[in-house]
């Protein structure tokens, strides 16, 4: 596949089959990740891996109760208060599996531009995804209860590592028509 047949057609996909996807396709996966760009080559990634639909359906749930409890009334999520608190709603949309990217401490403290790497990483995963016809989204949603402490403790994520993208993966249903984009705007320097 060429690499801009990727980039024009990757969507985020909300809705799968729900056959499983094995581990060696997720290794994959994370290897075309972490070939990433990262600042001073500090790779900070890890990865979170979940598979197991009960523990998927409790993190769903949690993330959605977190998020209503902290909502702002002003935040553009205000709209999706009354599907958060549907409790059929599943927040990761059936997906067998969810990979959450975290960015690693450095040894100084912080990784030096942890979450970005973490996003040039992600969407390095993302693409090679739609390589291999698995479908992606990137679920914001949960990110708020994933960075707690009992969020990490959940999924063996050390307390000292930030939850950066939680990204579900399995095989596409079928797979979104683009939405378009809007006129971007360009300011080039004279």
């Amino acid at each position: 596949m060429e690499l801009t047949d990727a980039i024009y057609h990757r969507r985020a996909v909300r809705e799968f089959t729900g056959e499983p996807v094995g581990r060696e396709a997720i290794e994959k996966l994370i290897d075309a990740a972490i070939q990433a760009p990262s600042a001073m080559n500090l790779q900070p990634w890890a990865f979170a891996i979940v598979q197991d639909r009960a523990v998927l359906s409790r993190i769903s749930t949690k993330a959605k109760v977190h998020m209503l409890r902290n909502l702002p009334p002003s935040s553009p999520l205000e709209s999706l208060r009354g599907e958060l608190a549907d409790p059929s709603f599943d927040i990761f949309y059936g997906a067998p599996a969810l990979i959450v990217i975290c960015a690693a401490p450095y040894e100084g403290g912080e990784a030096a531009h942890g979450n970005e790497d973490c996003a040039l990483a992600a969407e390095n995963l993302m693409l090679a995804a739609y390589g291999v016809g698995l479908g992606t989204c990137w679920i914001g949603l949960s990110r708020p209860w994933l960075e707690t402490a009992d969020g990490k403790a959940e999924l063996g994520i050390p307390a000292n590592y930030t939850p950066v993208a939680p990204i579900i993966l399995g095989k596409p249903k079928v797979l979104p028509p683009s939405h378009g984009r809007k006129k971007v705007e360009v300011f080039w320097h004279r």
